[in-house]
């Protein structure tokens, strides 16, 4: 799978699912492939997040370096 080189937020998807019939949730980024999972809705969805953002910001660095 190939990461996104993206650095635009807005090309990122987070999809969250709740599952076990329970609070446990999950997730997804398909642009990382990368899943994360928590017992809270917004500590999954703030992770992904901030996953994100380090993606878009080595990326930016990256291309800072290679100039």
């Amino acid at each position: 799978m190939q990461l996104s080189n993206s650095t635009n937020l807005f090309d990122y998807e987070i999809l969250i699912r709740r599952y076990d019939m329970a609070d446990n949730y999950a997730s997804y980024c398909p642009q990382l492939g990368l899943m994360i999972k928590g017992s809270e809705h917004e500590e999954v969805e703030n992770a992904m997040k901030a996953k994100i953002m380090e993606h878009i910001e080595s990326l930016k660095t990256q291309t800072t370096d290679s100039q």
